[in-house]
């Protein structure tokens, strides 16, 4: 049997990182994805290759913006934190990944 991949399914990485902006405040990358490997239990991770370009974009799309701060370990880093609009697509990526689930689920239950 081939081994499992765990890396984030495209299309849901923007959901998860404004999502744990939303609950978290401001974050660094690197805390970024810890949270989401770590609220997982392990069955997420997010690559720093398709992070840091993913926090780019969004923060031109507006939905985040970021400033430099330090991290626990006395580095300076770019936090990251989620904007109005930010919120508005976390709820639209929300609704859109209830609607998806709910097909698949419906897909694999079909008799």
């Amino acid at each position: 049997m081939a081994p499992q991949k765990n890396d984030v399914l495209h299309g849901t990485l923007a959901m998860l990182v404004l999502k744990t902006l939303a609950v978290n405040g401001p974050m660094h990358g690197y805390a970024i994805t810890n949270h989401i490997q770590r609220a997982s239990a392990d069955l997420l991770r997010v690559e720093e290759g398709s992070l840091y370009p993913a926090l780019h974009r969004m923060e031109q799309l507006g939905w985040l913006r970021s400033e430099w701060g330090m991290t626990e370990k006395n580095r300076e880093a770019r936090f990251y934190s989620i904007t109005r609009l930010g919120r508005k697509q976390l709820a639209l990526e929300e609704e859109n990944w209830a609607r998806l689930t709910e097909g698949v689920a419906r897909v694999l239950g079909y008799a």
